[in-house]
């Protein structure tokens, strides 16, 4: 599994598809080449030739059937497969990240990052995705350095899980700033940020039977009939802020005395419930108008500026995402996702805003090889 790096994001996969059909296939494979596959017939990777290739894979074979029938079952009157065990597609992604601070003195500053976009290409065998992503930002950014990310997900019918991460270390933007109600715009390049994040969620839904998440995400399944569902699970999360405002001059900033050096620091580890609800309408045949939102809210261990100070406060975030996507004849897809996460930390001497929104639009088409 590699991560984007600074300039171009090499190699990545991605457990994205319904169960773990290719997990199965790959252990099966692996399996198979060890013990030995028929040596008289013609190579093929269908379900029913791999079972016959020992008493091994036939049981790999079974038992992801059974697993395919429990936890990735759905009405189809509501949701349906395509029928296609490969996808290519091309993908062009967005993001950026913000932080909105509020200070006791009434005073406000807002940051935001320029833009970072990479463009990629992906092939998928039913659950596994191979793809490489060149990051484009230099060419736009005067060649400022590309801020990380990275994210892994996994989808079934009755449940999600998620992991993701991120990193800013090469520089924001001061956007606004001054006393509230007289704040004014302003472009001033920041560098003295390092923030990093991490976190992983797992939810179930209700409604499993009827909405599918992946067909409004990840385009392995079709959503033929509107349908909606509460859903909840845990979600772990770590923050990791430090901003060092020394080389901004006091006529800039009005930042609290107690602050060290004008360095703040925050370093926590939040433990949340996350609830929410997922709707997919189908306003035409073919196309899917996909929302979710779930907030989560809990308790975070941590410290702000003061490493010795570890302190125990609530935690909470949202997540919103959209999508449209549009499905022709199964075999061709389009689809534009947005994403939009928003965690708030408060102090009786601040509050600290940060937002990460992400745009993706994808294009590509399903086939088969057997």
């Amino acid at each position: 599994m590699n991560r984007m790096n600074g300039n171009i994001s090499v190699c990545r996969t991605e457990t994205r598809r319904g169960g773990f059909r290719g997990v199965v296939v790959l252990l099966v494979i692996l399996a198979g080449l060890s013990f030995g596959a028929p040596k008289t017939h013609g190579f093929s990777l269908a379900l029913d030739s791999i079972a016959e290739w020992g008493k091994f894979p036939r049981f790999c074979i079974d038992t992801y059937r059974w697993g395919a029938g429990f936890f990735n079952s759905y009405d189809s009157t509501y949701v349906q497969g395509s029928g296609k065990l490969f996808n290519a597609k091309t993908r062009v992604q967005t993001w950026t990240d913000s932080y909105h601070f509020r200070f006791e003195n009434g005073y406000n500053m807002e940051m935001m990052s320029n833009v970072n976009t990479s463009l990629g290409f992906y092939l998928t065998y039913m659950a596994v995705s191979v793809g490489y992503d060149m990051n484009v930002s230099k060419y736009f950014n005067g060649g400022e350095g590309a801020r990380k990310r990275f994210n892994l997900q996994f989808n079934c019918s009755l449940f999600a899980a998620e992991y993701y991460s991120q990193r800013n270390d090469v520089g924001t933007k001061i956007r606004r700033m001054g006393p509230k109600g007289a704040s004014r715009k302003v472009d001033i390049p920041f560098k003295g940020i390092n923030t990093s994040s991490w976190g992983v969620d797992v939810y179930y839904f209700f409604n499993h039977k009827h909405h599918s998440q992946a067909a409004a995400l990840y385009y392995s399944k079709i959503q033929v009939r509107s349908a909606g569902s509460m859903f909840a699970g845990l979600a772990l999360f770590s923050d990791d802020y430090h901003f060092d405002f020394s080389e901004l001059t006091d006529e800039n900033t009005q930042l609290p005395p107690t602050w060290d050096e004008s360095n703040y620091q925050v370093k926590h580890m939040n433990y949340a419930l996350r609830v929410g609800y997922a709707y997919n309408w189908v306003f035409h045949p073919g196309w899917v108008l996909g929302v979710w939102e779930a907030p989560a809210v809990g308790f975070c261990r941590g410290y702000i500026n003061d490493p010795t100070e570890m302190k125990y406060t609530f935690a909470l975030t949202n997540r919103l995402r959209a999508s449209l996507v549009y499905n022709h004849k199964k075999r061709w897809f389009f689809g534009m996702v947005l994403n939009a996460d928003t965690g708030l930390i408060y102090d009786k001497e601040h509050n600290l805003l940060v937002n990460n929104l992400s745009i993706e639009a994808s294009a590509g088409f399903r086939f088969n090889l057997w």
